[in-house]
């Protein structure tokens, strides 16, 4: 008990599954400075004023 749970919309979700696809196809176009380090940027973005990890999951 105590747990938050917190409720995302079905547009949200898709919006940042649409978010990772692009970021995709952006890396597969233009692939990162460093391929050789191998450890995923795990610096947050913000997108219409969410903050978002790069693996696409809203940050709380």
């Amino acid at each position: 008990m105590g747990e938050v749970i917190q409720f995302i919309p079905k547009a949200e979700r898709e919006r940042l599954r649409l978010i990772r696809e692009a970021r995709a196809i952006y890396d597969s176009v233009f692939p990162p400075a460093d391929p050789a380090n191998g450890q995923p940027d795990s610096t947050p973005i913000v997108i219409n004023g969410t903050w978002i990890h790069r693996g696409g999951e809203p940050l709380s």
